[in-house]
């Protein structure tokens, strides 16, 4: 009776918003100021539990409460009870470039008893005057990483600093996947099966391809490919129930989009868009053409999306089941909720936080937000 309740209420106060112009689902406008609701009642509270980290990237749980980040500018942080220390043994082929650095961080699901630690960077490996990204395994012993292991690395290096990706994410069967961004070359990347860039890659936990991979049997392509044309995805996470995998990716100005990835889809980019240059020109006028997923949802104008995170915590009774997302550009932790698989409801959570670049919600059932120059914010209820 209490979901029902609520999916009313909801229902009713996105009409109501809808009718005063408050919120717009899969608008067409471009560059429209599109205001969302934020709370009436603010029932949660936030805290920072690890302080002072410029650009925390990612973040993960250790089986003894503590935690692991990764910082933009390479350090590899580890985090018990606030207190920093820095773990060595970051590998020397970090190339911090534009958008690049140390980027995800993600455990392997038996990490209790395997122990081991994948991440994603931007590597100069190949070339010292570029860099690309890079996806590693690692140990932690004694503070520092070891038996570190190479899966994967996208090529060419390049000297441009956007788009490489990276998110890491483990599904219900143990593949890893992970994505690459477009690296700033739209126009040959993503549609291009052969090369690296604007995909979302599967392997086996040890980097070797699954054989049932899409491209496996395709002469010249990535085997690790799993789907391609996307732009620079900045979220991955698993659905709680059905298992799938579902992305959001910066769009350019204008349609940033969710997808839920799919084995061997063309998600479009760039002969796909819902989104114009920056300088406010076409990139295409198609919306959709055959053979092209459609996204789930996107968002004009855009919020430059990274990190999301499903809220399954009984925490939270008012979120559960919902996407919570991070807004580099607005500054807040964005609400996303759900009705028969559709977007039917925004809401802006610690508005003027500053840049959320990743949320996670962590084995306490606790949501924790990295806000850029702040650290690492735990939020919680009042009545807890």
């Amino acid at each position: 009776m209490k979901i029902v309740s609520r999916s009313l209420q909801h229902t009713l106060q996105f009409l109501i918003l809808s009718s005063f112009g408050l919120i717009s689902i899969q608008a067409q406008t471009k560059d429209k100021t599109i205001q969302i609701p934020t709370p009436e009642d603010i029932n949660y509270t936030t805290q920072v539990v690890v302080a002072d980290i410029d650009i925390p990237w990612g973040m993960v749980f250790l089986p003894d409460g503590s935690m692991l980040i990764t910082d933009k500018s390479g350090k590899l942080i580890h985090s018990k009870k606030g207190k920093k220390t820095m773990i060595s043994g970051v590998p020397s082929d970090l190339k911090v470039q534009g958008q690049g650095g140390l980027l995800d961080i993600e455990l392997h699901p038996n990490y209790e008893k395997n122990g081991w630690i994948y991440l994603t960077y931007s590597s100069s490996e190949g070339e010292e005057s570029g860099a690309n990204t890079k996806l590693i395994r690692a140990k932690l012993s004694n503070n520092s990483l070891t038996n570190i292991e190479t899966l994967y690395k996208a090529g060419p290096n390049t000297r441009k600093g956007q788009h490489f990706g990276s998110r890491i994410e483990f599904d219900n069967q143990g593949f890893l996947y992970f994505s690459i961004g477009d690296r700033g070359n739209r126009n040959v990347n993503p549609q291009d099966v052969n090369r690296d860039g604007g995909k979302i890659y599967r392997l086996k936990d040890d980097g070797s391809i699954p054989e049932d991979n899409p491209f496996v049997n395709k002469t010249g392509a990535k085997k690790a490919i799993f789907s391609y044309g996307h732009r620079n995805p900045q979220g991955m996470v698993k659905h709680p129930l059905t298992g799938e995998i579902w992305v959001h990716e910066h769009g350019p100005r204008g349609g940033d989009e969710i997808n839920i990835v799919k084995k061997g889809a063309n998600f479009g980019w760039p002969k796909i868009t819902y989104g114009i240059n920056y300088s406010g020109t076409t990139i295409t006028k198609n919306k959709s053409l055959p053979g092209m997923e459609q996204p789930l949802y996107y968002w004009i104008p855009s919020i430059a999306p990274s990190g999301m995170t499903f809220v399954t915590s009984s925490n939270y009774p008012d979120w559960r089941g919902d996407l919570l997302v991070g807004s580099l550009v607005f500054q807040y932790l964005e609400l996303v909720e759900f009705d028969k698989g559709k977007v039917s409801r925004r809401e802006k959570l610690l508005e003027n936080i500053g840049r959320v670049r990743n949320v996670r919600q962590g084995p306490d059932g606790f949501i924790y937000v990295a806000v850029e120059g702040k650290g690492i914010l735990k939020i919680a209820p009042k009545s807890s």
